[in-house]
């Protein structure tokens, strides 16, 4: 394509972030998916399984593989739900809760490099370019019934 598409410059970015974030994982013996839900996991009540997959944007079956490597490496526990006993809370151990600080500050580190190199109101603009995207997908309004296919 002569021209870059906003498809493009999206994955292509969020590609090279997730290598730089695996790569800077493996210096805590960990992975870029692992860090990732050891912050999506509440600190101090844990987290409902079933809420994890969504507020993380990923498939069961996947989380459940990353869920599994994180109980074996003694990140995690699961505990019954009080509020209802069909469910299971993902709780942090402490060596979860260690990890999840390692994985905070990576995410942190990141954060603020890129706002010393970008001005606050092209990042501002960033944030409502995405806010934007990410409805207009939400909602269904760029493939309708009504849209052109290519």
């Amino acid at each position: 394509m002569k021209e870059l598409t906003i498809d493009y410059a999206l994955r292509a970015t969020w590609q090279a972030v997730a290598r730089m974030y695996n790569e800077e994982a493996k210096n805590f013996e960990t992975t870029m998916a692992v860090g990732f839900t050891l912050l999506s996991i509440d600190p101090k009540t844990g987290t409902p399984s079933t809420a994890l997959g969504p507020k993380m944007g990923m498939e069961a079956t996947s989380l459940s593989r990353i869920l599994k490597s994180m109980e074996e490496k003694g990140l995690i526990i699961r505990k019954p739900n009080p509020n209802d006993g069909r469910g299971v809370l993902i709780h942090l151990t402490p060596f979860g809760l260690e990890k999840r600080v390692d994985s905070k500050n990576v995410v942190l580190r990141f954060n603020e490099v890129v706002k010393d190199n970008v001005q606050e109101d092209h990042l501002n603009g960033f944030f409502e370019v995405m806010d934007t995207i990410n409805k207009l997908v939400i909602d269904k309004k760029i493939y309708t019934k009504d849209s052109k296919t290519i």
